[in-house]
């Protein structure tokens, strides 16, 4: 929370410029949100207000509590509010009113304690929803706003994205930039809709091709790639705070199946399924297929992996690390603000300091989940598995299984008896007269064994014949057990693997209740348990969205409603939440650059209109393109704003420096996985197989944690350990899911630098490059040659003049490696394979 409250003092701060700015000062608008953060936890949050005193209103303040008045109108030096504010002892604790926020209240004493509007005769407990905390733009009824008509432009207009971005530039006498050339916006498109690059002949064929249609047909092709799935994946498993080990502490368990869920959302986002239906199921897949849950087919399969949403969150609970609370609390927390953009978590001990998230409403949106998740009665990971076996796969395992058996019970006999002949020869090579003794005390159990017995035993371990030994005696019967061995192992091994699926479920006909707990401890519930609801704020007054379902087979049906509620097109949150997210991903900038949280401890939108029209538009369509996200991105990635070139103008950095208004399309570094992507395609090693387990990660020698170099698989399906993360890529900013990602960071530093030139991934990508590139020169081929394959290979270009100068020069100034050290043909280029992965113009895209 110490992040969020040096955010919540910003705004309050900003708050106090605009009273200063625009008077009169009102208790609604401008004193309220200062004692909402400060005061109303003890004066007017809670049951009783401290001392009496309730500052929930501007009357209750004037007439003050046990130490008489708060507030005397136009005497803020009358006023105990004040006094106890500058003295510091209101309020308590190192938290205190900043003076700037102070010289408000004082302000509006002395203006006579104004109001805005008349208040109401009496207040429910607790702080409630007021009027103006309703007017708050983000939760406003989505509604979609007329397009603005735009006129004499020197940009063409393609779609009403531009008309709203071209507005606003205006306003700052700005305009778009040209259209980028026909290779940028190639590589633009490849690397944004799948990760990696284009090949140079697409590229070629792309710059040739002067049909009017030739981007638009670029962009389908594209999405017709399976790399689109495991681009956009790759950003839908941050927000969910994907991994593949539990989190409990240094065991950090491995979850063998949470694979599922990551292969579920990248099928799902190649086949375009409506983002309605993707939420639903990740929410309440669950409830859509029905019991038992037998004979599974491959769709319902899906379904039941997608909840595994509800359990990404880390999870404690395996060795004690956490407990059940923390860890419904963490999926609160992915749900509220992936979806819902909001914070509600900061209402879990008291109403939200700075939202309208009632300590209620935080509790009846906890009741929507609490059948599934259930602290009361927590069911552990290894608990909530669904076996995938069908009625054809126990029947095959059962044939199997008898097969074997009987060919094991003739190998375990012919075993016995050749061990048994083997003794016997053995036994016939001893004194005649021994030989009675000697066979009594080997065939005598060892528990039971005379002294005598043990004695002969210890003596002649040369009748100790045992199947291990076996070859010893007869070579020939211990190769042909070893040959029915094989074929016992082979028999085994055709029995179907049991596969499992991790499955969020309700226990039928259980429904645990939901209480508020005081001060946010589970130890100490109170008041009736809690109807599971949506937002209070969400709705409209007296339209609050509530629920109390039961389905056919026993289950509350609590999910698959508020699944449903929320992805019904008119949702304000959800709607701008899920619109903003994917125009993020695509600029690398959201129109609200806070994508986890949309409230006042959030930035404002820098394009409120163009947010809600993208919010009503993108479950528009129809029955066949409502809620597509390929239609989504279409129509953003073929308007002007998304076209233009990245070429900065000092005139426009002026005014819009940070690129906030759009002016220029922002120059971006590739994200962490497309950067060890390129990487490996570029040295002909990237192994595109897709979905299944992941690669586990191992560590080397320096203790860094990387995929071993025969495993050269897309990131996307390297193992999440929450305790070990991949060190390249956490270098290049891969989020640590704590417990998810809302929005990466992009930082430049100096271990970036260091893990391109000393890492062992990139110098072994280096020398496979260089092979590639020495193997497809022409034999013979000299320094020019050998840059300009190397060049090709890594920029898909040609090197110009100048560079391919460069790059001989480079080449031919490498010292010479020791004769006969390992490589040393290749050193050299090798070194320069190295300089051009690490180069800006292969670790960004314009």
């Amino acid at each position: 929370m110490r992040r969020s409250s040096f955010i919540a003092i910003g705004l309050l701060a900003a708050t106090v410029g605009r009273a200063r700015a625009a008077e009169p000062i009102t208790f609604e608008q401008h004193v309220r949100p200062i004692l909402k953060a400060y005061c109303l936890d003890c004066h007017g949050g809670g049951e009783k207000p401290a001392g009496g005193l309730d500052l929930r209103l501007k009357r209750f303040a004037v007439a003050g509590g046990k130490n008489g008045p708060a507030v005397v109108a136009k005497e803020p030096g009358k006023s105990a509010l004040v006094e106890r504010m500058k003295s510091g002892e209101m309020p308590p604790g190192e938290k205190k009113v900043p003076a700037d926020q102070l010289a408000v209240i004082e302000k509006w004493i002395a203006a006579g304690a104004p109001t805005l509007r008349d208040e109401p005769a009496t207040l429910p407990p607790g702080l409630g929803i007021t009027a103006d905390e309703r007017a708050y733009w983000f939760y406003q009824p989505l509604g979609r706003p007329a397009v603005p008509e735009v006129r004499n432009s020197k940009r063409p207009i393609r779609n009403p994205i531009d008309a709203f971005v071209l507005t606003k530039l205006r306003e700052k006498n700005l305009d778009f930039n040209p259209e980028a050339d026909r290779r940028t916006l190639i590589l633009r498109a490849s690397f944004d809709l799948t990760g990696l690059p284009p090949t140079a002949a697409e590229i070629e064929q792309f710059v040739q091709d002067d049909a009017p249609d030739a981007y638009e047909k670029l962009i389908d092709r594209l999405f017709a790639s399976p790399r689109y799935g495991e681009r956009w994946g790759r950003h839908w498993l941050d927000v969910a705070g994907y991994a593949d080990s539990e989190g409990d502490g240094n065991a950090d368990t491995v979850r063998p199946h949470a694979w599922r869920y990551r292969d579920y959302v990248i099928r799902a986002l190649n086949a375009d399924k409506p983002l309605n239906q993707f939420v639903t199921e990740q929410l309440a897949g669950d409830e859509l297929v029905p019991r038992p849950w037998t004979n599974l087919k491959p769709e319902q399969v899906e379904l039941l992996a997608a909840t595994a949403y509800l359990r990404t969150a880390p999870d404690g609970t395996p060795t004690g690390a956490a407990d059940a609370e923390q860890v419904v609390t963490d999926v609160v927390k992915v749900v509220s603000s992936g979806l819902l953009g909001t914070s509600v978590g900061c209402a879990q001990c008291h109403d939200h300091r700075y939202d309208p998230v009632p300590q209620r409403d935080y509790f009846q949106l906890r009741a929507v989940f609490e059948p599934a998740l259930d602290p009361g009665k927590w069911r552990k990971p290894a608990e909530r598995l669904v076996s995938l076996y069908t009625d054809a796969d126990r029947a095959r395992a059962a044939a199997v299984a008898a097969e074997t058996g009987k060919m094991q019970a003739a190998f375990s006999a012919k075993q016995s008896s050749a061990v048994r002949a083997a003794f016997e020869l053995e036994l016939a090579k001893f004194p005649e007269g021994d030989r009675a003794k000697l066979k009594a005390a080997f065939d005598a159990p060892a528990e039971t064994r005379t002294a005598e017995q043990k004695k002969l035993v210890a003596s002649n371990p040369k009748l100790n014949i045992t199947p291990g030994v076996l070859y010893q005696y007869n070579q020939k019967v211990a190769d042909e057990l070893k040959a029915e061995q094989a074929k016992i192992a082979a028999k085994r091994a055709e029995r179907p693997a049991e596969g499992f699926v991790s499955v969020v479920t309700e226990v039928p006909g259980r429904v645990p209740e939901t209480k508020l707990h005081y001060r946010g401890d589970a130890r100490q519930p109170k008041g009736p348990a809690l109807a599971p609801a949506d937002l209070t704020i969400a709705a409209p007054d007296a339209r609050r969205f509530e629920m109390g379902l039961k389905t056919a087979d026993g289950t509350t049906g609590r999910r698959l409603a508020w699944a449903k509620h929320i992805t019904d097109g008119t949702h304000p949150l959800f709607g701008r939440v899920m619109a903003n997210r994917i125009w993020l991903n695509h600029f690398g900038r959201g129109i609200v650059d806070t994508p986890g949280e949309f409230g006042r401890l959030g930035q404002l939108p820098t394009h409120p209109e163009l947010l809600d029209w993208l919010a009503t538009e993108l479950p528009n369509g129809g029955k066949e393109k409502g809620w597509s996200l390929k239609r989504f991105h279409k129509l953003i990635m073929t308007s002007t704003t998304y076209r233009q070139s990245s070429r900065r103008d000092p005139a426009k950095d002026e005014v819009d420096r940070s690129n906030t208004l759009y002016g220029r399309f922002p120059v971006r570094r590739l994200e962490a996985e497309a950067v060890r992507d390129r990487i490996l395609l570029a040295a002909g090693r990237l192994d595109l197989t897709p979905f299944g387990p992941p690669v586990a990660v191992v560590e080397d020698g320096a203790g860094q944690v990387g995929a071993p170099d025969d495993q050269p698989r897309r990131s996307v399906y390297l193992q999440v350990r929450r305790t070990k993360p991949v060190a390249f890529l956490s270098a290049f900013d891969a989020p640590a899911l704590e417990p998810n990602c809302d929005r990466r960071n992009t930082t430049t530093t100096a271990p970036q630098a260091l893990m391109l030139v000393n890492s062992d991934f990139v110098r072994k990508q280096a020398a496979h490059l260089a092979a590639r590139v020495k193997a497809e020169a022409q034999p013979g081929a000299g320094a020019d040659a050998l840059a300009t394959a190397a060049w090709r290979a890594v920029y898909l270009r040609a090197p110009d003049a100048d560079e391919a100068k460069l790059a001989a020069a480079f080449l031919d100034a490498q010292p010479a490696p020791k004769a006969g050290a390992k490589g040393a043909d290749l050193a050299a280029l090798t070194n320069l394979c190295q300089m051009l992965l690490t180069s800006n113009e292969f670790l960004y895209v314009d």
